[in-house]
Order: C-alpha cells, then structure tokens, then sequence
C-alpha cells in the first residue's frame, strides 16, 4: 500500500499573534474529571477531538502544541456538544482557541463553536483513546471488560493554509515540537503524544 503525500509549510509562513487569555475550565484534573463525571451523568460518554497540527522546521516535521503553566502539554482541541459532528466541531474548537477573533461561549461549556469553523483542513482520524472510568489513564483501545467507556478521544491529522494567522491566548505557549523529541518521551509528554511519530509514519512528507 502507497504512503500518503502529504505536503508541510515552513514554521515560518504563519503569523502568531497574542489574544486575551482562556482560563482553563478547570482548576486542577480533579476538578475536571469530577466535570466529566456529572455530564456523563446528564449526557453519556464525553466525545473530544484534538488536533496534529504538522509544520516544517530544517526539514523535519514538527507538531504545533500547546503548553500550559510552562509545564502541561496538549493538543489544541476540546469535547464536543452531544450530536455535534467530529470533524466541523472540531474545527469550530480550533477556531475558539487558535483563531484571532475567539468565538463566543455557548450553554454547554464556554469553549463551544458560536462562529465559523475557518480553513482548517481536517484530514485523518489518525488514532482513538478510551477512558474506561472517572480516572486520568486513557488507553488506545477499550479494555475487554469496559462496556460503558466515559469518554472516548479522536486525533485528527489537521492541515493549516501558510495564509492562516495563528492567534496564541496569553496565558499559553504554542510550541512547535520536533518529532524526535516526542518520540518515545512518554515520561515528559505522556503516552499519548509520545505516540504521534508512530502514528504519522504512514505517510510520506514533502517539504514546500
């Protein structure tokens, strides 16, 4: 089977700008994890998108990130409302967090989409995580006795127009992370992103 083709911009053909900061939901991962466990109580398991953002940097991809605290790393992403299509909501999320002009809250959470969704090119599924229970460890699979997972995360492989401007929160960092430093680094990054490398062999980079 024919790899991919997928064609990367340089890190330098975006234009990053500062907006007003976006507190987190959440104080602490308690608190969050208590969150998930009352809406699924209300709304059944939780249905969250993130996106891999891939750029070039000296001819190697590197995965646009962003960091909390200076210390927490995630993709940019969030849940989405109960019926919310994955890849429209998804796009809509990235809107909210990375686009200049932040959308507007919404009566299920104050990152929902009230705009448009913008040129985000939202590519592959590339990998799912499941959280069997009310507790932090997702896996990439549904373990053989869960029936009734909490929630279940989606990785898109995400393409970004080099005529996009990139909007970072004050409060956060956007960092572009080279493969190589994700790669088997699960004790810095956590399994889940320490996983992207494998996930983005399958396809074949060309470096405009």
């Amino acid at each position: 089977m024919s790899q991919s083709i997928i064609s990367l911009h340089p890190l330098s053909a975006y234009t990053f700008t500062v907006k007003e900061q976006q507190p987190e939901e959440d104080a602490s991962v308690a608190a969050r994890l208590q969150r998930l466990q009352n809406n699924y109580e209300d709304f059944g398991m939780r249905r969250t998108t993130e996106a891999v953002l891939v750029v070039h940097e000296h001819g190697h991809p590197h995965v646009l990130m962003i960091q909390i605290a200076n210390a927490f790393f995630k993709l940019p992403g969030d849940y989405l409302r109960p019926g919310e299509a994955e890849t429209s909501g998804l796009a809509a999320r990235l809107e909210t967090i990375l686009a200049p002009s932040p959308a507007e809250p919404n009566s299920y959470g104050p990152r929902g989409p009230a705009g448009e969704a913008g040129d985000w090119e939202i590519g592959d599924c590339l990998a799912e995580w499941w959280r069997p229970s009310f507790e932090t460890f997702m896996y990439p699979y549904v373990p053989p006795h869960i029936t009734k997972p909490k929630e279940c995360k989606k990785l898109f492989l995400v393409q970004v127009p080099p005529t996009k401007t990139l909007a970072v929160p004050k409060n956060m960092k956007l960092l572009a992370v080279p493969l190589f430093e994700l790669y088997d680094n699960s004790q810095r990054y956590g399994p889940q992103l320490a996983a992207i490398p494998h996930l983005l062999s399958r396809y074949n980079f060309v470096y405009l």
